[in-house]
């Protein structure tokens, strides 16, 4: 999926969190958006995810201005800091509830999503409301990736992870960006960013400072 950010600013209440921010993202790449805490790298996700109104500039998703005709990218996957999920169900019967809004991923990409990052067939019929730091990341991930989007955006996605999992979900995000896809990521590990980035974007203040 191509995305165009073109000149987006965001201002919340008197604070500019978006100024002017223009990049081209395409298909079959990794994006790895780096700055320290309010540089404004959440702020572009949550604007190219359709979460976050720009207050001046548009995105372009597949030749389509968001907020136009659409609010969010038809094809997306996306983790955010916090997601919540319903504490009563099981992590299966997440996932299954929020397939029957779109009715696109079977019983078998879920399952085949828990195993790409790590989450076992015990793990994911355990409730939520027992799942360490750790596990809930991995179903945040696992929601993000089990309709095989076309645009995958993720958040500081390792955070909670142990080592092995860490290595899985790099894997697993090569082979989704192999696969066609664009993937944006925002993420203070440096091992992260070294390891799956095809082009590093450095954010302070609210802009893109470099680009490598």
């Amino acid at each position: 999926m191509r995305v165009e950010v073109q000149n987006v600013s965001k201002r919340i209440r008197n604070t500019l969190v978006l100024n002017n921010v223009s990049y081209n993202f395409e298909r079959r790449k990794i994006y790895g958006l780096v700055g320290r805490n309010g540089s404004g790298k959440t702020m572009l996700i949550r604007s190219i995810a359709g979460l976050l109104i720009p207050t001046a500039g548009k995105v372009i998703v597949d030749g389509e201005v968001l907020h136009d005709k659409f609010d969010f990218p038809e094809s997306m996957g996306v983790t955010i800091e916090n997601t919540t999920f319903p504490k009563d169900l099981t992590g299966f019967q997440n996932l299954v509830a929020l397939s029957k809004i779109k009715r696109i991923a079977t019983t078998k990409d879920i399952k085949s999503a828990f195993g790409k990052i790590g989450l076992s067939e015990s793990d994911w019929n355990t409730k939520v409301a027992n799942y360490s730091l750790g596990m809930r990341q991995k179903l945040s991930i696992a929601q993000a990736i089990f309709e095989r989007p076309k645009l995958l955006l993720l958040d500081e996605p390792t955070n909670g992870l142990d080592e092995e999992s860490t290595w899985l979900l790099r894997k697993t995000l090569k082979e989704i960006a192999d696969a066609g896809s664009t993937v944006i990521l925002a993420s203070h590990d440096k091992e992260d960013i070294a390891y799956l980035s095809d082009e590093v974007i450095h954010m302070d203040g609210g802009k893109i400072v470099n680009k490598n």
